[in-house]
């Protein structure tokens, strides 16, 4: 199953076509996002039995996030050896957590508008749950996830190293749009294996940073139930699980984002995210 948020609308999407899921549940569900993940068992037992209906077409342009109002934005740092390896960190024992907080979602297609400072990107695969989790044995953790979607953890790395404090994290990456997601919320069982999917990103033509998610040092499942294991996971929650090598700050010399480039971010059965990257207004 794929989910879409066509223009605030949950809908469907099957064959290219949305199908609008309060229109076509004749109100058993609304409009929002959220009330979907609420009642994802009610909603998905329903879907699975949902024939053939009437789709149509739409605009790409007009998707938004496909999430509800996430209460928790959970994000993972150095979650794949190679990028531990790329910034000089040890590998660690237990996943690294910081925050994005929810003002920085913006959905699939959209301009970004830049920060001052040294912006970088960050392709990452994005769990959304479904289910509230608490103690959760790993073996059932994706039981408890609705579904994946692609995400950037989008960085701006001046304010991230500035002192007093070490790090930064979670106002660095909180900048209005520095957390797109979409296309699509796509359900775990549509994947051949959900835990080893194709990550990468692209600025224009060129390719930044590819990987595969079954090189994560801490998996879906490990992080669901490691999280749970500390506090509830809430339906609509988002867990973004961390990126591969080949981030600008890690290059020699340090590359960023810069007004105009248009950056790419494909996960293998969710699809591509485009955004262009604005310079902000001078102010007055």
């Amino acid at each position: 199953m794929r989910l879409i948020n066509l223009a605030g609308r949950v809908a469907l999407e099957r064959d290219g076509l949305a199908v609008d899921v309060e229109q076509t549940s004749n109100g058993r569900f609304s409009a929002q996002f959220q009330d979907v993940l609420d009642r994802w068992e009610e909603f998905r037992e329903w879907a699975n039995e949902l024939g053939e209906v009437e789709g149509h077409a739409f605009d790409p342009t007009e998707l938004q996030a496909p999430v509800g109002t996430p209460r928790q934005i959970f994000a993972i740092g150095l979650n794949y050896r190679s990028h531990a390896e790329e910034t000089g960190v040890d590998i660690p024992d237990t996943p690294m957590v910081f925050t994005k907080f929810v003002s920085s979602i913006t959905g699939p297609y959209t301009d970004i508008t830049m920060p001052p400072g040294s912006v970088d990107w960050e392709v990452e695969l994005v769990a959304v749950i479904g289910r509230r989790a608490e103690r959760v044995p790993r073996s059932q953790a994706w039981g408890h996830v609705a579904g994946l979607t692609a995400g950037q953890d989008l960085s701006e790395r001046d304010l991230q190293v500035k002192p007093p404090a070490p790090q930064q994290f979670s106002l660095a990456k909180s900048h209005p749009g520095f957390a797109p997601l979409g296309p699509a919320l796509v359900t775990p069982e549509e994947f051949c294996n959900p835990d080893d999917l194709e990550v990468s990103c692209s600025i224009g033509d060129e390719q930044v940073q590819l990987g595969r998610t079954g090189d994560l040092i801490f998996s879906v499942p490990t992080l669901v139930s490691y999280l749970s294991e500390i506090l509830p996971l809430l339906p609509g929650d988002v867990i973004f699980t961390g990126t591969p090598s080949g981030i600008g700050f890690a290059l020699n010399p340090p590359r960023y984002l810069a007004p105009g480039d248009e950056l790419q971010t494909t996960v293998e059965g969710i699809g591509t995210m485009r955004h262009r990257m604005i310079a902000a207004e001078a102010p007055r």
